[in-house]
């Protein structure tokens, strides 16, 4: 894992910078998912389902909101959800830390959450902010990129496709 230090000094640099804090560590993948939205849309013959209207998915303690969602699912013998791509105002809860961004994929297969324009992790009064963060939910590996996939994303308040950050610093007795 990267020291604070090391972190600053990498993300001064422009670089990808991996988050020291394992904020979505050891969550199950495999646990049902819960949603709720305004509109429910069943595509049974591309097997998927369109959500809109202040959607919210829920899975063991990991919460994901945005204006719209559409999970793709395999049916073999019962409903097998694979993947959740989120748009609109996205944020993911867990334990008090948070992920915004205006887009995310979930790939519940690979316990990955990639999350693009305008991303901001925050973790208690630390923040990280770039144009795109890889959530790996197996080891809690989170990597930052200043910019997003194919440039900055369409008003993005990152300039320059930099990862910036605010990081606590103990109080030490002088």
């Amino acid at each position: 894992m990267f020291s604070v230090a090391a972190i600053v000094a990498v993300s001064a640099l422009g670089f990808s910078v991996a988050v020291p804090a394992q904020v979505f560590s050891n969550h199950n993948s495999n646990a049902a998912v819960n949603f709720d939205a305004d509109r429910i849309e069943v595509q049974d013959r591309a097997d998927r389902v369109v959500l809109s209207g202040a959607v919210r998915v829920e899975q063991a303690g990991l919460i994901l909101n945005a204006a719209r969602m559409t999970v793709a699912y395999r049916n073999s013998g019962g409903i097998e959800v694979d993947r959740i791509d989120a748009s609109g105002g996205v944020t993911i809860l867990k334990d008090g830390d948070t992920a915004t961004g205006n887009t995310a994929i979930y790939d519940l297969n690979r316990r990955i959450i990639t999350m693009v324009g305008n991303v901001r992790l925050t973790q208690g009064t630390n923040r990280l902010s770039g144009g795109r963060v890889v959530i790996d939910l197996s080891s809690g590996r989170s990597i930052i990129d200043g910019r997003s996939v194919g440039g900055e994303a369409a008003g993005s308040s990152n300039s320059g496709g930099r990862v910036s950050g605010t990081f606590t610093v103990p109080q030490r007795k002088d």
